[in-house]
């Protein structure tokens, strides 16, 4: 087979042409987690703070089919760097077996522990039934979710994103379609309410996985998908989980902050909870271009990194940081610029502008250190070094931001907590500082030196 567009093409173009197609469907995919919120919000205040309260599962969920996409795009990259295609067509069947189990698992969350979740955080029980029928569908809808990501990351995998970003865009669009449709009940639908944005999700999430895997099966002629006969291999599970289990509890430790950070919140009124919950929904719009970016950049590095070239890794690495921190400081401009106009897309009432107007302003004061993290966590993962990632996340969540938050929240107002998290990027950008330059080193050493004759 000719040499991959991955190893050859400028790395510029490269990563821009892999990496845009990505960027404008997660964008996508922001735009109908936000419009989601939008139209639970004229419900009223309770069912936007229990979506808000629900995020933390549905980030879980999300954390983990990323984290196993992200632990196969970097070893199916790196296999198809070193032109082992059988082995790269079995890491392909592992991933999409993986898929399957972690869907099984949250369906039986959805069955049986849903309530329990709710109530843990609030005895109100209006929140509650509109959180138990929104989390329990999605949860047991989830099937599509996750065939989608696990396709769609072998279609990134072999540099093909724009074909993700079709299957991605056609979902969340027909999401965002059948949002008002279902929760108010237009043209003779029944009128269902927060469930109804719960099965708009559903429903947009599986057919974007028909989507992904129709183009794998037509398109992606570097992978020969043939599930006949298959047998979950250990040693291929063991090394997309090398990667992928850091960057998992990585992603899964935002879950658990999150949650934490809605039982801080919550105490002062549920209001600052749905602020928190809005926050989340609006800086995903900001958050995403920059994961688009990391899901284009790995298998770039991952792929050169196994043919053993240096000087594209350390270009790619460096123009990603660059572009995240663009990104980031145009996000930051907006959030300080327009935080009443954003919360009233939300329906938001004058005590939710009074908290969240100042909330939106302190926290994306964090945005440009931020987008360096960002970045620098996928390029540990690029070069299987998870575990800095892993690192690097549990000081920001765990060991910082939470903690901090809890403190703050101990001097009476709810303004005090949202500076935890200037805080928690400050102190995570000198950790990351650290490990970059180990990254560096090995780089180095990626290449033999010279003889002495040419030098």
């Amino acid at each position: 087979m000719k040499e991959s567009k991955l190893g050859v093409m400028p790395i510029n173009r490269l990563l821009i042409g892999v990496s845009l197609p990505i960027m404008i469907s997660m964008l996508v995919q922001a735009l109908y987690n936000i419009v989601d919120s939008i139209f639970v919000a004229q419900i009223n205040e309770n069912a936007l703070t229990a979506v808000s309260l629900a995020y933390p599962v549905q980030s879980l969920m999300i954390s983990i089919a990323v984290g196993t996409g992200v632990g196969t795009n970097a070893l199916l990259s790196r296999t198809l760097g070193e032109k082992d295609f059988e082995k790269a067509n079995r890491v392909a069947a592992n991933s999409i077996f993986l898929a399957v189990v972690s869907f099984l698992a949250f369906m039986t969350v959805g069955l049986l522990f849903s309530r329990a979740y709710f109530t843990s955080q609030t005895a109100d029980p209006e929140i509650v039934g509109y959180g138990v029928a929104y989390l329990s569908i999605v949860c047991i809808g989830s099937l599509g979710k996750f065939t989608q990501i696990a396709f769609e990351r072998l279609l990134q995998a072999t540099g093909k994103t724009l074909y993700s970003m079709v299957s991605q865009a056609a979902g969340a669009l027909l999401n965002i379609i059948l949002d008002p449709i279902l929760i108010f009940g237009y043209f003779g639908m029944p009128k269902m309410g927060v469930a109804g944005a719960a099965v708009a999700t559903v429903i947009g999430q599986s057919v974007s996985a028909v989507l992904a895997i129709a183009f794998n099966l037509k398109v992606n002629r570097e992978l020969n998908l043939n599930l006949m006969g298959f047998r979950p291999d250990a040693g291929i599970i063991r090394d997309i989980y090398k990667v992928g289990v850091p960057s998992i509890v990585m992603r899964s430790i935002a879950s658990v902050a999150t949650y934490g950070l809605n039982n801080i919140v919550i105490r002062f009124s549920p209001t600052a909870c749905a602020v928190l919950g809005v926050y989340y929904k609006l800086q995903s719009f900001v958050f995403m271009p920059v994961f688009g970016l990391n899901n284009g950049m790995v298998p770039i590095i991952a792929y050169n990194y196994g043919a053993r070239n240096r000087e594209r890794v350390t270009e790619t690495i460096k123009l990603s940081i660059t572009y995240a921190v663009v990104i980031m400081v145009i996000g930051m401009a907006v959030l300080q610029l327009f935080p009443g106009k954003l919360l009233g897309l939300f329906n938001a009432s004058e005590g939710m502008l009074c908290i969240g107007i100042p909330a939106l302003r302190i926290i994306s004061l964090s945005y440009v250190f931020a987008g360096v993290s960002v970045v620098a966590s996928s390029v540990y993962q690029a070069f299987g070094n998870g575990v800095l990632s892993l690192i690097v996340a549990l000081v920001r969540q765990l060991m910082v931001l939470l903690p901090v938050a809890y403190l703050l929240s101990l001097l009476g107002h709810v303004d005090y907590v949202w500076w935890a998290y200037p805080l928690a990027e400050t102190i995570t950008i000198f950790l990351n500082m650290v490990f970059l330059r180990r990254i560096y080193a090995i780089t180095r050493a990626m290449e033999p030196a010279e003889p002495l004759a040419e030098r």
